[in-house]
């Protein structure tokens, strides 16, 4: 059930160009669920009344703790990074839809771009404990932009005994200074071409889920995709992060998200 947690600063560290890793304690990482996010309420200025939605890369249920890994975009998350260990504050959460598996047996494909990838790398996590097998394709516009330990993660994350879950983890540079010159959706062509998934799990740039769910689509494949909207509250009472939907209707990113089956998105 969603609700207000405590979190402590454990680890607050700068990990490539613009990008932080904090690890901290909180009883959310007993309930959370890969895909959901939490809300986070930053000190230091009190004119700032809004939390920060942060999607998560790693929970701890036995050590309540939390990994996320984020960008530093504004006042806000500046401010983040600017926490110690041991300082506190506090956190809504779980908050929203997580990711799904797959409802046929085989092989996933993951996406990532940008800060798209800690809740990629939760989904992996996910998958590799349930026996699911799976490669992945990281995107990012620049090599000092790809997070290291992440992708370490992804190439050596174990799985479950018995599957056969040797791995791809294709990277992807927008300005070719590393892995393929192009964007995850030109990597990916490839891969679907050359084996049977059965579900692809997607997030960052919007331009870039759209373009992976019109590719799963055209080769009939299932596809999950978690959606970033601007939010006020995390849980569906300010209704203003609103995802149009090929219904006509409209949901909500927080509540009813914010991962969708894609083919539900109005893209």
């Amino acid at each position: 059930m969603t609700s207000e947690h405590p979190f402590e600063v454990l680890t607050n560290a700068h990990v490539t160009k613009d990008i932080w890793c904090m690890t901290c304690h909180t009883p959310v990482a007993a309930q959370i669920e890969p895909g959901q996010f939490v809300n986070i309420a930053v000190p230091g200025d009190a004119s700032h009344i809004l939390r920060i939605p942060l999607s998560f890369s790693a929970a701890d249920a036995q050590r309540q703790t939390l990994e996320l890994v984020y960008a530093v975009v504004g006042e806000g998350t500046s401010r983040l990074s600017a926490m110690r260990p041991g300082e506190v504050s506090t956190m809504v959460g779980p908050c929203g839809r997580g990711w799904w598996l797959p409802k046929k047996s085989g092989r996933a494909l993951l996406v990532a771009g940008g800060v798209g990838l800690p809740p990629v790398v939760a989904c992996a996590r996910m998958l590799a404990r349930s026996g699911v097998g799976f490669d992945a394709i990281v995107g990012s516009q620049t090599s000092d932009r790809h997070v290291e330990f992440l992708l370490d993660e992804l190439r050596n994350m174990p799985p479950e005994q018995g599957c056969d879950c040797a791995r791809k983890v294709v990277v992807t540079t927008d300005d070719g200074t590393r892995g393929i010159h192009g964007f995850p959706t030109d990597a990916m062509a490839g891969l679907m071409a050359d084996h049977p998934y059965v579900q692809v799990y997607t997030c960052g740039p919007l331009g870039l889920m759209g373009g992976v769910a019109r590719i799963a689509r055209k080769r009939n494949v299932a596809c999950q995709t978690s959606l970033e909207r601007m939010m006020g509250c995390g849980f569906g009472a300010c209704s203003c992060c609103n995802v149009e939907l090929v219904s006509g209707e409209y949901a909500l990113c927080c509540k009813d998200g914010p991962v969708f089956d894609a083919e539900e998105v109005a893209w």
